[in-house]
């Protein structure tokens, strides 16, 4: 059976259906037309260039259709056989480095002298089917090379493994969806149970890369067939994941976002570095300086970043020696541990949990300021004369031991005692003093207290309480004000040492109506609309909201990796005189770190609003909620702060009534609320009549009885 040059009629051509070739018998040849009878016992027109270039046998004679079908089933038969017995690796290897492309019949000679038709067909099938060695061109086959071989390889793999996921997906996915929509959890374990492993753990791995990065490139082709069928949503990946139990209830994703590694295991591979820190630090370790510091922070804080003691002058005026953390002591700046605590940043304060900048051994350990325990420590020392003003001031690396860690709510009590030790009744004094002074700069202070969100049962079983958190004005005073003389100081004694910092600045002018304390919702919304953002920089300019001349932060060395960089930038000073990075190096360093503090401040910032929106979504059937008019805003639409929640929320003008002023009252009644797409809507409001100043009803009611 010779190969044929010429599509006549009786002869034998083959053409590709799908991805499978297919024999036929030609009928009729026209104009390079062909009509042809095929093995579905139907004729089919086709063009000649559609012919794959191997043709023949010819038959003579007439012949009728149960013949020729006869005929092209045997031969599909014959070639598919043939076809699989061909090992077209070996062809590749053979023909590697001696053709760059040939045709069916060429490779054919190699396998068997004087091919046949079926011979060529079979081999043409062969290589047709090795598309990860051979293109073909009709009418040659493309020899690939080596590489490119390898990598068609992979791909090729890839793309099964792909096709695999996707089949046993996306129907899994549909099931999941459906049930997170009707609430039924149950469900989710056994259709798991019956995913291939490997599929089911490709699945996984993909929902978890879509929970850090939505926009992951490298996945969204695969998801975007995964998820064909499930209608849009800005979350789905996270749904899915939770609904199938890879990740508990209430997961915070947003950790995930921000690369931000939760709990404290994250440090086991500097296990080494960190034994390392302790032993230095023992061998530099010398006798406490002999003043009595005590700290003062909330009654579950362990990361202990500062203390103070204050004592009378005898000019009448104030002594105040500050002591700070100093984990830069011996601090391997540039090596992994470093880069490890660069990357987190700072720590996160959730209402779940606490996830420490620094590891725990460090953090609330080696470094923190624990009663009784001798630590390293950065003191800054001021003199104040009887009017607050300094006369003053210097600064010293050192070792301290803190008398006492106190809570705000102890410092309060004791404030209230006749006879409050002078420690605290000195410090209330200055810190008094100090905060008048900067609102006479024109300060702008904004006290707006935040609602303590307390969880339970987390997080399978999570509840969700609310109330405002305790408010201990004098203690928290003192702990702010010495924060900001401590963070001026340390910006002011590197301006005049010449050494650049991370500083922290506002230089604008503000209007003279912001100025002051503000602690009603709507004059705070008006006043964070005008202040301008704060920058991170490494040159000196003011802060206007805290009315300090140049402000650089360092207070907090335990929790904030810029405070860490400042603490070192001024041990360098005191150390060497010179500072440890110039100008040029922190600016280097500043997209990063700024990079990485939006991170991790974004999920400090949302995660509290899903706890608040969660407790309003299970509460909002049960009561309404105050709400105050802060922004009149436009398009129809009011904007009201919840103050016992510290939250905002827009409603119409249709749903308030016709009336709305800036500072007017409403009880809300709200509805809609979905933590996960921050979703918070009011569905009605009634207003709450104005409150008469104190003493004013009575002032009306005697009014009214002398009439």
């Amino acid at each position: 059976m010779a190969l044929e040059r010429y599509a006549g009629p009786g002869c034998l051509v083959e053409y590709m259906q799908g991805n499978q070739a297919q024999v036929a018998w030609v009928l009729e040849e026209a104009s390079g037309r062909l009509r042809l009878y095929t093995l579905t016992k139907r004729e089919e027109k086709m063009a000649l260039s559609r012919v794959l270039p191997w043709m023949g046998p010819r038959y003579d004679g007439a012949r009728d259709r149960s013949e020729i079908l006869e005929i092209l089933t045997a031969c599909q038969a014959r070639r598919e056989a043939a076809a699989k017995a061909i090992d077209p690796l070996e062809l590749w290897e053979l023909s590697q480095g001696e053709v760059r492309e040939e045709s069916a019949e060429w490779f054919a000679g190699l396998v068997g002298e004087h091919p046949d038709v079926d011979a060529v067909a079979a081999m043409g099938r062969a290589l047709l089917g090795c598309k990860t060695h051979f293109k073909f061109h009709p009418p040659k086959f493309e020899v690939f090379p080596a590489e490119l071989v390898e990598r068609r390889m992979v791909e090729a793999a890839q793309a099964e493994e792909r096709e695999k996921v996707v089949v046993a997906g996306q129907a899994f996915f549909k099931e999941l969806w459906q049930g997170w929509l009707s609430g039924d959890r149950k469900k989710a374990q056994a259709l798991a149970a019956r995913l291939d492993p490997e599929a089911g753990k490709r699945l996984g791995e993909l929902l978890k890369r879509l929970m850090a990065d939505a926009e992951d490139a490298e996945a969204a082709t695969l998801w975007a067939m995964l998820r064909k069928g499930l209608p849009e949503h800005p979350l789905q990946a996270y749904i899915l994941a939770t609904q199938w139990g890879i990740v508990p209830p209430h997961y915070n994703y947003l950790l995930d976002q921000a690369d931000y590694a939760p709990g404290d295991d994250w440090w086991r591979p500097f296990a080494a570095e960190i034994e390392a820190r302790k032993a230095g630090l023992a061998a530099l370790a010398r006798d406490p300086e002999p003043i009595a510091f005590v700290s003062v922070d909330s009654p579950t804080t362990r990361d202990i970043d500062d203390a103070f003691f204050a004592e009378a002058r005898e000019d009448g005026g104030i002594r105040l020696v500050l002591a700070l953390a100093d984990p830069a002591l011996d601090w391997d700046f540039g090596g992994p541990l470093d880069a490890a605590v660069a990357a987190r940043v700072s720590s996160l304060y959730l209402p779940e949990g606490t996830y420490h900048m620094l590891p725990e051994a460090l953090g609330t350990g080696l470094y923190s300021l624990l009663a009784g325990e001798v630590r390293p420590s950065l003191v800054m020392e001021w003199e104040f004369d009887a009017a607050g003003e300094t006369v003053g001031f210097s600064m010293r690396k050192s070792f301290v031991r803190v008398a006492e860690n106190t809570t705000y709510a102890a410092v309060e009590a004791a404030l209230d005692a006749p006879d409050a030790p002078e420690n605290l009744a000195l410090g209330y004094k200055l810190a008094a003093t100090l905060r008048q002074k900067r609102l006479e700069r024109g300060a702008v202070i904004i006290e707006r207290p935040e609602p303590d969100i307390v969880l339970s049962g987390y997080p399978e079983n999570t509840t969700v309480e609310m109330g405002l958190c305790p408010s201990y004005p004098r203690s928290q005073l003192m702990v702010s004000e010495f924060m900001i003389l401590g963070n001026t100081a340390a910006a002011q004694y590197a301006v005049a040492h010449g050494a650049a910092m991370l500083f922290r600045t506002q230089d604008a002018t503000l209007p003279p109506e912001i100025r002051g304390v503000h602690d009603d919702p709507p004059s705070i919304q008006r006043v964070v609309r005008e202040l301008p953002p704060t920058l991170t920089e490494p040159d000196p300019r003011p802060h206007a909201t805290l009315a300090a001349p140049a402000y650089a932060p360092v207070t907090s060395p335990l929790r904030r990796y810029a405070d860490l960089v400042n603490l070192a930038q001024l041990e360098a000073l005191l150390r060497t005189g010179a500072p440890r990075w110039s100008r040029g190096e922190l600016e280097a360093r500043l997209p990063e770190l700024s990079s990485r503090i939006e991170a991790v401040g974004r999920v400090q910032r949302f995660r509290p609003r899903y706890w608040k929106l969660l407790y309003l979504q299970r509460t909002c059937r049960e009561r309404t909620f105050e709400g105050i008019v802060v922004d009149l805003g436009g398009g129809g639409f009011v904007s009201l702060s919840l103050p016992d929640m510290q939250i905002y929320v827009r409603a119409t003008r249709d749903t308030l009534g016709d009336a709305v002023y800036i500072g007017q009252r409403y009880a809300l009644r709200l509805g809609k609320i979905d933590p996960l797409t921050n979703e918070l809507r009011v569905f009605g409001a009634e207003e709450i009549p104005a409150r008469l100043p104190e003493g004013a009803e009575a002032f009306f009611m005697d009014a009214g009885g002398a009439n």
